[in-house]
């Protein structure tokens, strides 16, 4: 990726179409003209932008945002909540139908609201995965609702297996659930326990806050894939990928530059 200065020691990024180093962005409900400067800032950057929840029912211009954002080489899916909305009703075919209306590739199968099957989870996902791009969410949005890290990572190959492209690691809009605790810090024992068996690159961990998004980076590398980004915090983001935010700055320079404090 080209930079408008020469400054040696900055971190390998990987450029778009990524496998890896992806950024999810969560559009809860912008308007097209905010959607516009944040494509004028930050399109190199973003991956995917999921319009958070049920926002894409009610927002305004959602079908030109979402051909905005297909231009920049960004993949656009709707909220999970929103497709639990249509399975608690039993109207799933109904949702095919919306989510095809809108033009979008991509899909998100989660059950942080609502319990669903397993198997049946892991059915949606093969049926999407015909026609979509599938990212599936595993962890609950409950607060308190503990998940042994065993399970995640059953939960998390099977819905590979199933056809996701990745699996996202709940952490809510907020971050103080699944892979955080009620404070925001991490739950360390199972990150490291998940990424023992599941390969890093299949993995988006959602990270609201600075700094579970500076834990990500200090423990996996400038080319970790974070998600629920939000729209204003795209180039703060990079930023602290490429260590030029005082949170990362001595992360990725060699030894002999670094200072202790």
């Amino acid at each position: 990726m080209a930079y408008t200065v020469d400054l040696p020691f900055l971190p390998d990024r990987t450029v778009k179409p990524r496998k890896a180093g992806l950024t999810m962005v969560m559009d809860k409900g912008i308007s097209l003209r905010q959607a516009e400067d944040m494509m004028e800032t930050g399109a190199d950057y973003i991956d995917y932008v999921k319009l958070g929840f049920g926002t894409s029912v009610i927002s305004k211009n959602v079908k030109e945002k979402i051909k905005l954002y297909q231009k920049n080489n960004i993949k656009v899916y709707l909220g999970g909540t929103l497709f639990e909305a249509f399975v608690i009703r039993n109207k799933f075919d109904y949702y095919l139908k919306f989510i095809s209306s809108l033009g979008i590739d991509s899909a998100e199968v989660s059950d942080g609201s609502i319990n669903i099957d397993h198997d049946k989870k892991c059915e949606f996902i093969s049926t999407l995965a015909k026609n979509f791009t599938v990212l599936s969410e595993v962890g609950s949005k409950e607060e308190g609702v503990i998940i042994h890290p065993a399970r995640w990572i059953k939960m998390m190959q099977a819905e590979l297996d199933a056809g996701a492209s990745q699996v996202i690691a709940e952490a809510r809009e907020s971050g103080n659930v699944g892979i955080f605790h009620k404070n925001g810090s991490a739950h360390t024992l199972l990150i490291n326990r998940i990424v023992n068996k599941i390969k890093l690159e299949n993995i988006i961990w959602e990270t609201p806050q600075k700094p579970q998004q500076v834990y990500f980076l200090k423990l996996f590398g400038s080319n970790v894939n974070v998600g629920n980004i939000g729209v204003d915090d795209v180039i703060p983001l990079e930023t602290l990928r490429l260590g030029l935010r005082g949170d990362t700055f001595f992360t990725f320079l060699p030894d002999n530059m670094k200072q202790s404090t």
